[in-house]
């Protein structure tokens, strides 16, 4: 696909879109997270996109090693390509870095594609560990110096430092274009970990001017904020992209409870946070690490100045006692989002979840019973999903509402439509069952707001994406009308207006 031109629409003011950069001198990388979809051809509806700490997380460490970097958040800022495309330019940088995601390649290859050619680039992310191979040999990336499989933070910096050292960076690909093959880098010495899986305690903690959204107003007046406590996950859930399976390389770590409070109270002296958000799989993943770390919050008295959400596992709270339960209540927990995903047991055992719905009632019950509020992530149309496995998950939420109107918290689901991605259990499955690869990257944005108008599905818009192949037994059609049917009952009740 040719170049877009980068005249097409005239660029805004850089520093107003580029987080972090000292726009004072020259930019040794820019950063760049590319939106959801073309929003020149279709604008952005929501208000609200999650921060990209991974990428915030490379830049902070990136500046600390002296390195003038900055991030261009073109999905935050609701961005088309053809501005996202000038706005790299303009900023003229030694250094492009991308996150390549499933959903998001092509735009990200269009955006490479339109790289002035002065401009070196790093790619990362799911997609280039996945298919490291294919994203190498698309001529679209003919700008591509270095493809870092996994956790970036030392490797970038090493680059910024001089390419040369990629030879001797682990798991750092780059395509020879002169013999046409693909090379990788041969580290020296035994300590690759210190590449590949950096001690988390160790990292500065992520420069919030590196995000545009983050810390952010809500809507309870709170200023709130995303982090981090571990990375990896031990879990193989056929869907997930951190599954353990597809990730062998990954050393499964997590930060110690101090060094997670001492960022909370540095994010609330610097900009009056005092609601978090982790957003990664292990915090009440593990029964030690939960242990450990409420132990740390009861010392600190965290519960009597903030508030914070989670993600948890289901069968790991299932586990928990009553007076674990408590202390994660007295020490300010307001909501676990769960992993439901299903309300039949059969699909949920095809998932590889390790758990039931009724594990799954049992530790709603018990978390909204002392006030603590539960978000569900739902998935319709997972393959092999029949009618009567859809209908137990549309009943499952139901009943999960009605739960929560005898309790003081409270519930709320948040459901989508089955999407595949690379490097995933069910992709490899899904492949050797005769599904077309090609046809399952065909990610297209489905718009459920009716052009914005439905206020219903603005606030997840971002998430409504497909590529368009039925996995189940019931059509496409009719699971996006439960899905739409859903979520406009769930918004119906955010503003107050279910009844119980």
């Amino acid at each position: 696909m040719p170049a877009l031109s980068t005249t097409e629409v005239p660029p805004r003011a850089t520093p107003d879109l580029i987080n972090g950069a000292d726009t004072s001198r020259a930019l040794d990388a820019l950063f760049v997270n590319a939106p959801l979809r073309d929003y020149e051809q279709r604008p952005r509806v929501n208000d609200y996109t999650l921060p990209v700490l991974g990428m915030a997380y490379i830049a902070t460490y990136a500046a600390q090693e002296g390195f003038n970097v900055g991030v261009l958040d073109a999905e935050a800022h609701g961005l088309g390509l053809a501005e996202t495309i000038a706005t790299i330019n303009e900023a003229k940088p030694r250094w492009v870095g991308m996150n390549l995601l499933a959903p998001t390649y092509e735009l990200s290859a269009r955006i490479a594609d339109g790289l002035d050619e002065d401009i070196r680039l790093m790619v990362g992310g799911h997609h280039a560990k996945a298919m490291p191979a294919t994203v190498l040999a698309d001529p679209r990336m003919k700008r591509l110096h270095a493809l870092i499989l996994g956790e970036g933070e030392t490797r970038v910096a090493a680059l910024l430092d001089d390419e040369r050292r990629r030879a001797e960076l682990p798991a750092v690909m780059w395509r020879d274009h002169r013999l046409g093959t693909n090379a990788i880098g041969l580290p020296q010495g035994k300590n690759v970990h210190q590449w590949t899986a950096p001690d988390i305690d160790a990292l500065p903690f992520v420069n919030r001017a590196f995000l545009p959204q983050d810390p952010y107003r809500a809507d309870d007046g709170r200023t709130e904020a995303n982090i981090v406590g571990s990375r990896g996950c031990p879990y193989d859930c056929g869907f997930c992209g951190a599954a353990v399976s597809a990730n062998p390389d990954i050393k499964i770590r997590t930060r110690s409870p101090e060094g997670i409070i001492a960022e909370l109270e540095r994010l609330h002296a610097d900009h009056g946070v005092t609601a978090f958000r982790f957003v990664d799989d292990l915090f009440l993943g593990a029964d030690r690490i939960i242990r450990d770390s409420m132990t740390a919050f009861t010392m600190h008295r965290i519960g009597e100045r903030y508030v914070w959400d989670a993600t948890g596992r289901i069968n790991v709270l299932h586990r928990a006692d009553d007076a674990l339960l408590d202390t994660l209540a007295a020490n300010g927990l307001r909501e676990v989002a769960l992993g439901i995903e299903s309300g039949s047991d059969r699909v949920l055992r095809a998932m590889d979840k390790r758990i039931t719905a009724d594990m799954t009632a049992s530790v709603a019950r018990r978390l909204m019973a002392r006030g603590i509020n539960v978000k569900g992530y739902f998935i319709l149309g997972y393959p092999g999903e029949r009618r009567d496995d859809l209908d137990a998950t549309v009943s499952h939420i139901h009943s999960l509402w009605t739960l929560s109107g005898r309790l003081p918290g409270t519930f709320r689901a948040s459901v989508f439509e089955f999407r595949p991605y690379p490097g995933t259990p069910i992709w490899s499955r899904l492949v050797e069952t005769g599904h077309d690869p090609g046809q399952m990257l065909a990610y297209g944005d489905v718009d459920l707001t009716e052009h914005g108008a439905d206020e219903a599905m603005r606030g997840r818009d971002e998430f409504n994406f497909s590529v368009g192949i039925q996995f189940a037994e019931t059509p496409l059609a009719e699971i996006r009308e439960h899905l739409a049917a859903l979520s406009r009952e769930q918004h119906k009740r955010n503003k107050g207006g279910a009844v119980a």
